[in-house]
């Protein structure tokens, strides 16, 4: 069975969601990447193949791609073929989704956390409710779309290597009520993004509006710096650092909340995490009843020794 992954990248270069889902494609059929923009260079083809696609079908409809209609009409001309399609689940690709089911009449399941056949159909574990709950969902129809979160899935190279086909794409793009007149780009911060990141170190109203700390941290492990709703309201650190229902959506291998109390607002955007730290001073603050590790103390105090003990233990 073929299973098409919807390739994300940037500046030309597959991002590591994206191996993350042809390996969980791997386990589902043969995995065809889906590449919307202009033709991939050969490295990216190359990288591709050692995860396992064996074509690369590409869809190049300019700026039409940041229209979501559009966009969800050249993914299903590049998908015809393939029953399963996996994209990673963010908020442009949940909407794709939408609008791709209401063309293919499949079925949709979105942040899930991993997905397998049984009995012909494609089943889907997921936490809902703000993560109080684990369900798993099988999708009945004949065509499927899961939305997997970031580092839900341990990207993995296929055990041989393929040099897969490049295949253009041909698109009938529709007719739109709406279009887009221009394109800014936003400045982003150097590092990895808050929702792909395997570490986020979040800081909340106990840091005063001083993250000096809670970045030199975050930067240690390799991972972003992630925010609380109240942190993000005072003005102290920008929107895009919210972590909750509200902003974004987090499953990184370790999430470290410095001074957060954990309101269920936040809870919800990141109680899926492998591992949860919390540094708090109030010990019967919310955040302590889903850690795995609790300190009761000031950030300003215990994150220097964090600091200090990791550059200790790597310098060994």
């Amino acid at each position: 069975m073929s299973v098409a992954v919807l390739i994300d990248h940037r500046a030309g270069e597959v991002t590591r969601p994206s191996l993350e889902a042809l390996t969980l494609a791997r386990g589902l059929g043969t995995p065809i990447a889906v590449w919307l923009g202009a033709t991939p260079s050969a490295d990216a083809v190359a990288v591709l193949g050692e995860y396992g696609a064996s074509e690369v079908r590409v869809a190049d409809i300019g700026d039409d791609a940041r229209h979501v209609a559009k966009a969800a009409a050249a993914i299903a001309a590049a998908t015809e073929d393939a029953p399963v399609l996996i994209v990673i689940s963010t908020f442009v690709t949940k909407e794709i989704a939408t609008r791709l089911a209401l063309l293919t009449g499949a079925g949709v399941v979105v942040d899930a956390a991993g997905a397998e056949l049984v009995d012909g159909h494609v089943e889907t574990v997921q936490t809902v409710f703000a993560a109080t709950w684990n369900v798993r969902t099988r999708i009945e129809s004949e065509r499927a779309i899961v939305g997997v979160r970031p580092n839900t899935t341990i990207a993995s190279p296929a055990a041989e290597s393929v040099v897969p086909a490049v295949v253009t794409v041909e698109v009938d793009l529709p007719e739109a009520r709406e279009s887009i007149v221009s394109v800014a780009p936003i400045v982003q911060n150097g590092g990895v993004p808050l929702s792909e990141a395997p570490v986020v170190v979040s800081g909340g109203r106990g840091t005063g509006g001083d993250y000096t700390l809670v970045a030199e941290f975050a930067e240690l492990l390799g991972g972003a710096v992630g925010a609380s709703r109240d942190a993000t309201d005072e003005g102290w650190i920008s929107h895009e650092h919210m972590v909750g229902q509200t902003g974004t959506t987090v499953t990184p291998a370790l999430y470290v909340a410095a001074g957060i109390s954990g309101a269920v607002h936040h809870r919800g955007g990141m109680q899926a995490s492998g591992t949860i730290v919390c540094i708090n001073m109030d010990p019967e603050a919310p955040i302590f009843e889903i850690s795995d590790f609790g300190v009761v103390g000031s950030l300003f105090d215990v994150i220097p020794q964090a600091i200090e003990r990791i550059k200790e233990h790597r310098g060994a």
